[in-house]
């Protein structure tokens, strides 16, 4: 049973009322969710996520054992349980990126029950995530990442919407954001100088340089955006005056994959994983990248150097004499 998109509205007595569980192990998960908001401060997404998975193992206990699990059951679930649960997901055609996440959840409730001294789970600590197939980021070219920052204005008829995508669209490429954080930005927020402090997941900042032309494009939004912009709301609206949805900046991509003939893999987040190579590519160094990233691991950098190795052993191979001739 996955969590509702406003789950993050239900009131904690109430969001596992419709679980299929005993009443101890509802009462247990809610003071989970409360862990989660108030102490760990997960993001919204990260919560329903959460929620989501450790509902959809609760109802797989529920029909595995024929009656509502309690934290006894959980408490005793084998290692075969566990994987009887990973294996009908991947039957119900959960991929096996979905089914680790999925894992993340439950892992973190029971480690939480753990912690609090409610139970001890002796299995699963012995469960091994799903191997997951090896995928880089796909970023933009040079050329390709800056004409969707500069042609995105001309997809909108209205002068300050255009002002508005062009103006998040290189918050994404010329800062590294994701997405939801440009998005979240609030108008007192919005860049002044030559930083931008960007509150990242778990809510944990981090501060990054702003370039003259994005501080530029950002201030042509707000002079153009028709509708008042209160200092502790939100910097991007909508057309209605509301927050942006992100959709819209998915749309705009779709569109500019089309106008520009750019690949599908042409994103919101490709502008930020292109901030990232092309950054490593001009000589910034994986530490430096780290932090303006907001990573909290050196190996999830670490991928763009594998992109740069693509890179240069691409042009290696198309120009050197030698490897034209070991080619033939």
């Amino acid at each position: 049973m996955g969590a509702p998109d406003d789950t993050a509205l239900i009131p904690s007595s109430d969001f596992m009322a419709g679980w299929p569980a005993a009443a101890d192990l509802r009462d247990a998960a809610g003071r989970w969710r409360v862990w989660l908001e108030d102490e760990k401060r997960v993001s919204p997404h990260t919560l329903r996520a959460y929620l989501g998975d450790v509902g959809r193992f609760v109802g797989f206990l529920a029909d595995h054992l024929g009656r509502p699990p309690s934290l006894n059951d959980l408490s005793a679930a084998a290692l075969s349980d566990l994987r009887a649960f990973q294996s009908h997901r991947a039957a119900s055609g959960a991929g096996a990126a979905t089914r680790a996440r999925g894992l993340s959840g439950v892992r973190n409730f029971l480690a939480h029950l753990d912690r609090a001294g409610v139970l001890h789970n002796a299995a699963i600590g012995s469960l091994r995530n799903p191997k997951l197939p090896k995928r880089l980021p796909r970023p933009l070219a040079v050329t390709d990442a800056l004409a969707a920052v500069d042609t995105v204005e001309t997809l909108s008829d209205e002068e300050w919407i255009g002002l508005r995508d062009r103006a998040l669209l290189f918050l994404l490429y010329g800062c590294g954001l994701r997405l939801g954080e440009a998005l979240g930005l609030t108008r007192r927020e919005a860049p002044k100088g030559d930083t931008l402090v960007v509150t990242g997941k778990g809510r944990k900042q981090r501060m990054v340089p702003v370039l003259p032309a994005v501080r530029e494009a950002v201030d042509a939004y707000i002079s153009a955006c028709p509708f008042p912009l209160a200092a502790t709301g939100p910097l991007f609206l909508g057309v209605r005056g509301g927050p942006l949805n992100p959709g819209v900046a998915e749309r705009q991509m779709r569109q500019l994959r089309a106008v520009l003939g750019l690949p599908d893999s042409a994103t919101p987040h490709a502008l930020r994983h292109s901030f990232a190579t092309h950054l490593l590519a001009g000589g910034g160094d994986l530490r430096t990248i780290q932090e303006l990233l907001g990573h909290a691991a050196l190996s999830t950098t670490q991928r763009y150097t594998e992109i740069d190795t693509e890179r240069l052993m691409s042009v290696y191979a198309d120009a050197h004499p030698r490897a034209r001739r070991a080619g033939k």
